[in-house]
Order: structure tokens, then sequence, then C-alpha cells
């Protein structure tokens, strides 16, 4: 699994081509919409930002997956959205707007991950490689 240096490094990465480029590069990957999520750190109190992927919207819904590329723990992200929902997230290069994030049921992850996973396969594997149920999170806009 990927190490936390390696992750920040990625997601350094990917805001410096979304810098360099004016925003006209990195807010899709592997045919799936980019965002970056801002949360509060669940010790810390400070905001925390990730880049991460969305390989499905419904609706005003964005969904995301806490894979975490298969690792038997949780990401960061998902532990301090579990502890506060109110989240940031910027998308499609709009300015950041606060978003409520809601861990899916078991009813709605059952009808989700099979479409998630019949477009993009990575996330079976995934799911594949630990015993822990990947979480989807749906993040909604906030008022």
């Amino acid at each position: 699994m990927p190490s936390d240096l390696a992750l920040k490094t990625m997601n350094a990465a990917h805001r410096l081509v979304l810098k360099v480029s004016f925003g006209k590069i990195g807010w899709s990957a592997s045919g799936m919409k980019v965002l970056e999520l801002t949360t509060t750190g669940r010790k810390s109190g400070q905001k925390r930002s990730v880049m991460l992927t969305s390989p499905l919207q419904e609706g005003d819904a964005i969904v995301v997956v806490a894979s975490r590329g298969g690792d038997d723990t949780h990401p960061a992200w998902f532990l301090n959205l579990r502890d506060d929902p109110k989240v940031e997230v910027a998308y499609a290069g709009a300015a950041a707007k606060p978003y409520l994030a809601a861990v899916a049921g078991a009813d709605e992850r059952a009808r989700l991950w099979p479409t998630i996973t019949s477009s993009h396969e990575n996330y079976a594997g995934y799911q594949e490689k630990t015993e822990r149920e990947i979480p989807l999170v749906l993040l909604t806009p906030a008022g």
C-alpha cells in the first residue's frame, strides 16, 4: 500500500499540475472527476485537504471511495469527516463550497458499489486486498 509520504507527494504533484496549468489540467483522472476535499483534523482541529477522484455523481451528490488503495486502514480524511461531516469541496475548478459528508449505509452501498466497480474495476481490486469494507461517502452541498 502507498505510504503516507507517497500519498502526500502525489497530492502535492497534483496540486502543482493544477497550479502551473492555471486549473486547465488536473480536474479529471482515469475517467473520473477530481475534487479537493477539505476536512477538519479530528485530533488537530486544523483544516486538511486532499485531492480525490469521484467515480460517480448522483444528482447533487458526489461519491468518493475511502479505499486508500486497498489498505487495511481507513484514510485519514475519512476518519476526519466521520467525526465532523462539515467539509469543503472544490470541484471541477470552481471555488470551494461547504458540503456535508455522509457515509453510505449498507443498502445504499450495495446499490452504488456495482455501478462504481463496473466502470472502475480498480476499486473491486482494492476491496479484494482488504478485509475491511471500503466505505463510500456521499458529499452533498450544505444549505
